[in-house]
């Protein structure tokens, strides 16, 4: 089997999430927890692929506050995905959050704060609604947050309006065909209070991917390697306890190579 990136349907990190041949999943909320050494965001750049692909049958929130939309769509170019061909197409709804004002237009009281966190998920919820209506509630939505750190410090340091934010967007995932995508720096967090919203999305995660350097040191064919913690894993007798995942990764210019170690020569 040919686990590179460029075959999707042998994709390893692709089996390891379940991710069906139309971009659906068998879980709720994913969480991706990466490292200043090891970035995660090229896993949002794939799973942002796949939503988008021709064989695709939803359509994706992206809330983009660590980068603007240039910057995905010249990524995504590379990787063969024209993400404004796909925003005019409206399978995909872009918000860009990247002043980190969206918070506190209206001062920053913790009044003011909850009335934009309140702002933002009724857009979100706008698009979904929409979306449905579009294709007769045929298909799903994907909503994509890719730094949640950030989403944390237009909260000014709110931990709990943050995490009262994602359990809004959580409720969509059980109330409508959604999923909720999340990255996540573990290793920026030191206070009691932001462990406690570590702690907080774990729990809430039904899949957990953990993008780590390797324990052996660096290494010129491999640039780190994926833990990958599915507690919705189905088996062949249906749905079975948690299972983890452990293959490592080596990125290229216009795409990612994911294998098991000791099987890169």
């Amino acid at each position: 089997m040919n686990p590179s990136f460029s075959s999707p349907t042998t994709n390893l990190l692709d089996e390891a999430l379940g991710i069906g041949c139309t971009g659906s999943v068998p879980w709720r909320i994913a969480l991706v927890q990466d490292c200043v050494e090891a970035s995660g965001a090229f896993l949002l750049h794939h799973l942002l692929k796949r939503s988008l692909s021709a064989e695709a049958a939803g359509a994706v929130v992206f809330l983009g506050l660590a980068q603007p939309f240039s910057h995905y769509d010249r990524v995504l170019r590379k990787m063969g995905c024209n993400l404004s061909l796909q925003r005019n197409k409206n399978k995909l709804h872009f918000i860009d959050l990247l002043d980190l004002e969206f918070l506190v237009a209206g001062g920053t009281d913790q009044n003011a704060i909850e009335d934009g966190f309140m702002n933002l998920y009724n857009r979100i919820l706008r698009f979904i609604e929409a979306n449905n209506l579009m294709h007769n509630n045929g298909g799903w939505i994907r909503i994509i947050i890719d730094d949640i750190s950030l989403l944390e410090i237009a909260a000014q340091g709110s931990s709990s309006h943050t995490f009262d934010f994602l359990q809004y967007c959580a409720t969509l995932t059980s109330e409508l065909d959604c999923s909720l995508l999340i990255l996540n720096h573990g290793d920026i967090y030191s206070s009691e209070e932001d462990q406690c919203l570590l702690s907080h999305l774990d729990y809430l995660s039904d899949v957990v991917i953990k993008a780590e350097t390797l324990s052996t040191g660096i290494a010129v064919d491999v640039h780190g390697q994926l833990t990958i913690i599915n507690k919705r894993a189905l088996g062949e007798l249906g749905w079975s306890s948690s299972k983890v995942y452990n293959f490592q990764f080596k990125l290229k210019e216009n795409a990612v190579e994911f294998f098991y170690p000791g099987t890169k020569f």
